[in-house]
């Protein structure tokens, strides 16, 4: 199947449970997967548990899958996050002497020296990129694909994919000096591509297929051990970077570096030891910072001015179809009552049709009969209607059902601020930490085009209006907490608490940087929101003072933010005077691009098409 594309294969298993098409996935990305997979554990026998449970994983996932632009990206990171696992449990359990890993040669290339220096560093840096950069690195670097073939295969234009590489290729440099190992991006480049990929053992992707499509029954007991804690990772773990996934990244990086150490020649002890000793200091920072709390009870913060309250959204999530901007389509109640005839009455399908037709009544029919499910929680805790009580109440229900939702512990604290109680408020801040957010923007998308779509609206208005009309309550919310976690930081500062104080602001700050980095399907005006945030939090800061552990500054933050809202507004401006060209087939593709690529990788393709990319 050499002309059907990642995605399709994924879609063709999981909607007829195709072997042939898992196995030409498991042959595609074997040699990725089992690359990764020996990184971490220096042998073949480990790196093959390693890569089965990795596939056993995306057989069991597949359908959640389908939606991603491409699937390199997942599997580097699952292969990842398996390894790092396999390597924390053998590491405490046994050491094992082998074969050393690299032998040192009188007629090695630069490249291959350099490789042996890089080989124990390479995982522990790359955990340092950024997804979408550690993605386009795998894609050229690991899967050996030409600039223009990872473009088409990301979604973005072939210099903006060269860009991306170069930026990713600088920063591993600057990591690997910051290390003891000097060389020039081109080097490393030649390095990685020449050594990063072990050929896995020409049965494995055979035995592989038939344990993953057996959904991992056919594995082994090491291999099921790893899969079931894969599983459980992957679906607690967000792509972008908190400080819980730090303080992951940096227990892997150190686990890594404990185990080489013992596969390594013997004259590269001393400087592995050196690498644990920073590692360990690293750790012990992130982890102070994630397991700290502001001092309760919290002091009276600043009283007589009002707070400020802002909108439930800011702006919409998009200004697309000039002939509909105006307006604001709903659906009937015979519209929305043979949708859900269709559909059935079930969780999802009550709060499209709520949110399509404008009906409470449908609000509450699924408040009565689905209590406990987490997205009408979350729609029920922005019901005007509702009592403080009931509010808190319905609050309560969002957390309980999502446990490992941010969001549902953020607008916990604000409401606690709000009602003046201001000690609960902290410590639901101390409970979001570390967790990612979840605000169902795309799920609530994609339900609310199929109700459109069943009441006999085209395809591009069903999407077009969905898009337009998507409500982002919380925006408005999240922005209020950073301002009062602001206010609170104040209070500290002014009660001779400076620890608690910072404690405060870091919070502030990590809220913003949920929506900093959106994922797929997130509104641009999300990102926004984020940018305001983290900004608000940081311009509270000593602009002097460090941020992070890569060596920047407060202000080398804060002009990072500014930056990247400056390319946002810049886009959206040259997006805006091609939007009246576009015809129905693109804003199709727009929208379809926005739930698979997001918003920038949408509004690039636009431009691409209809207008002139800046230089």
């Amino acid at each position: 199947m050499p002309d059907v594309n990642d995605m399709a294969l994924v879609r063709q298993y999981t909607d007829h449970n195709s072997e042939t098409a898992f196995a030409e996935l498991v042959r595609r990305h074997i040699n990725l997967v089992y690359s990764v997979a020996w990184r971490y554990a220096g042998n073949s026998h480990d790196a093959q548990d390693v890569a089965q449970t990795v596939f056993i994983v995306l057989a069991q996932k597949a359908a959640t899958l389908r939606h991603r632009a491409t699937l390199t990206g997942w599997l580097y990171e699952t292969a990842r996050f398996t390894g790092a696992r396999l390597i924390r449990t053998r590491a405490r359990q046994q050491a094992r002497e082998q074969e050393a890993y690299m032998q040192s040669t009188l007629n090695d290339s630069e490249a291959d020296r350099l490789w042996r220096q890089l080989a124990p560093l390479l995982e522990d840096a790359m955990t340092r990129l950024s997804e979408r950069e550690r993605t386009v690195l795998a894609l050229r670097f690991f899967e050996n694909k030409s600039g223009a073939e990872t473009a088409a295969l990301i979604g973005i234009r072939e210099w903006a994919a060269h860009k991306r590489t170069a930026r990713a290729l600088e920063k591993l440099r600057k990591f690997f000096t910051s290390r003891g190992v000097n060389s020039t991006t081109a080097v490393i480049a030649t390095a990685i591509s020449s050594h990063s990929v072990q050929a896995a053992p020409m049965a494995l992707a055979k035995s592989i297929t038939a344990a993953a499509i057996a959904k991992g029954t056919a594995a082994g007991s090491s291999s099921l051990s790893l899969t079931k804690g894969a599983v459980k990772f992957m679906a607690s773990t967000h792509a972008k970077t908190t400080v819980v996934s730090l303080i992951v990244a940096g227990l892997a990086a150190l686990s890594i570096v404990q185990y080489q150490a013992q596969i390594q020649l013997r004259q590269q002890n001393e400087g592995l030891r050196q690498q644990m000793a920073q590692l360990q200091r690293d750790n012990e920072q992130l982890s102070t910072r994630r397991a700290a709390t502001p001092r309760l009870p919290a002091p009276q913060m600043q009283a007589g001015v009002p707070t400020t309250v802002y909108p439930e959204q800011e702006s919409p999530s998009t200004n697309l179809y000039a002939r509909l901007k105006d307006k604001q389509p709903k659906l009937t109640h015979e519209q929305a009552e043979a949708y859900l005839k269709v559909n059935g009455r079930n969780a999802a399908t009550l709060l499209a049709a709520f949110r399509t037709s404008g009906d409470p009544a449908l609000l509450k029919e699924a408040m009565q009969k689905y209590p406990n499910d987490p997205q009408v929680a979350f729609e029920a805790a922005f019901d005007k209607g509702l009592s403080p009580e009931e509010q808190r109440q319905w609050l309560n229900t969002f957390e309980k059902s999502a446990p490992n939702n941010a969001l549902a512990n953020y607008l916990s604290a604000l409401n606690y601020f709000n009602s003046g109680q201001r000690d609960q408020g902290v410590q639901e801040l101390a409970a979001a930490s570390g967790k990612p957010v979840q605000d169902y923007t795309s799920d609530r998308y994609q339900t609310d085009a199929e109700a459109y779509l069943a009441a006999g609206y085209s395809e591009a208005d069903a999407k077009t209006i969905s898009g337009m009309q998507l409500l982002l309550p919380q925006l408005g919310q999240l922005k209020q907490l950073g301002l009062d976690t602001v206010d609170l930081a104040n209070a500290y500062r002014q009660a001779g608490d400076a620890a608690s104080a910072q404690t405060a602001l870091q919070m502030a700050a990590e809220m913003g940087q949920h929506y900093a980095s959106p994922s797929p399907g997130e509104a641009e005006v999300s990102q926004l929101v984020g940018i305001a945030i983290e900004r608000i939090a940081l311009n509270a800061m000593d602009s002097n003072s460090p941020y992070g552990n890569n060596g920047q500054t407060v202000q080398d933050q804060l002009n990072q933010l500014a930056q990247q809202r400056d390319t946002i507004n810049t886009i959206e401006g040259q997006l805006q005077p091609l939007l009246p060209q576009l015809s129905d087939q693109d804003w199709i593709n727009y929208r379809d691009r926005w739930l698979m690529f997001g918003e920038e990788n949408a509004e690039s393709w636009v431009i691409g098409k209809y207008g002139q990319v800046p230089p």
